[in-house]
Parts: C-alpha cells; structure tokens; sequence
C-alpha cells in the first residue's frame, strides 16, 4: 500500500461548543458517524457550563451538511468550520 494516497478523504477542522449534558459528546460522535465522517483527532475542555470541542475529520461528503446537522442538536450552541493549513497552503500556489 502507497500511505500516501492522494484519493484520500477531504481533511476539516471543526469546532463545537456543546452544552454539557449526559451522553451530549456521544451524539456528537453519532452524527458525526452516520453523515460519513471520520474523526481523525478529538479534543475537549470543560468552560463553564460547555464543552468546548475541536474535531479533525475526513470525509467525502460536504462538510456544511454535517455543520447542519450538529446544528440541530438540542445541546449544540456554536458550530464553526475551518480548513486546516495545509490544505488552504496548497490551493494559493
């Protein structure tokens, strides 16, 4: 296998705050899952009442359709979309 594979899944950066709830970040995950996602990195920290998240991810799909959807959940309060570095370094050559 060659590792680098350059049909390999579109990379994003996504950072959520979520209200801190019983099983909030497991529905988090599940969206993330069943829209086609994969969650290369996770990160959170507790501020005050929220969790604060930041999510590497790889996917196929369009991103804004998986924003859309954690946008729906209940706990969700902020949602926000970022292409990492790399990818952006490339498109401006």
């Amino acid at each position: 296998m060659n590792p680098t594979n350059k049909n390999a899944a579109p990379s994003y950066t996504l950072n959520c705050r979520m209200a801190q709830e019983a099983a909030a970040i497991e529905r988090l995950c599940q969206v993330v899952r069943i829209r086609g996602f994969r969650i290369a990195s996770m990160a959170v920290e507790t501020a005050g009442d929220y969790f604060d998240i930041n999510l590497t991810l790889e996917g196929s799909r369009p991103v804004a359709m998986l924003q859309n959807q954690l946008e729906k959940l209940h706990t969700v309060a902020e949602v926000v979309v970022k292409q990492p570095a790399a990818k952006l370094a490339r498109h401006s050559a």
